[in-house]
């Protein structure tokens, strides 16, 4: 599934799961956890479907939640190559001032 909707309403949330469903994708609800939040009540809920985006876009709209895409494992970019470090400090004074 790459699709995540996020909502704060869990009514909302399993509107939109049940509406998904009920148009054939599989879709499923979790608590959002927010680093920094200690109340489990304030955690918002996930909505993570297999549905095209374009179709969670108009329920986000509708229920006043907001798009999470993850991307395809195809989309991934590709590794940065290693840095070129030095191998040993740079001199800052010229050797023939001693």
């Amino acid at each position: 599934m790459g699709v995540r909707a996020i909502f704060f309403d869990e009514d909302d949330a399993r509107a939109v799961v049940a509406r998904l469903q009920a148009d054939g994708f599989e879709a499923r609800t979790e608590r959002e956890r927010l680093s920094g939040e200690d109340d489990d009540e304030d955690h918002p809920w996930a909505v993570v479907s297999d549905a095209p985006a374009f179709m969670l876009e108009v329920l986000v709209d509708t229920h006043d939640g907001w798009l999470d895409e993850e991307p395809d494992a195809g989309e991934q970019e590709a590794p940065l190559p290693p840095l070129d470090l030095p191998m040993a400090p740079k001199r800052i004074k010229r050797p023939d001032l001693g």
